[in-house]
């Protein structure tokens, strides 16, 4: 399996601000979060419009 050593995440990291941008970064790294969360929901079998179930 492939391991990612200290210098790829660093080549990655500055690809990344290369290509979007210092300024757009943190709004990208949100999106893919948010986009991350959705896939994941889903395969749970999660809606949106569920509410959480509480006390």
């Amino acid at each position: 399996m492939f391991r990612p050593e200290p210098l790829d995440l660093v080549l990655i990291a500055l690809a990344a601000i290369l290509i979007f941008g210092a300024n757009r970064l943190p709004e990208v790294a949100r999106s893919m979060g948010k986009a991350i969360r959705g896939f994941k929901d889903g395969l749970a079998g999660k809606e949106e419009n569920e509410k959480p179930k509480g006390n």
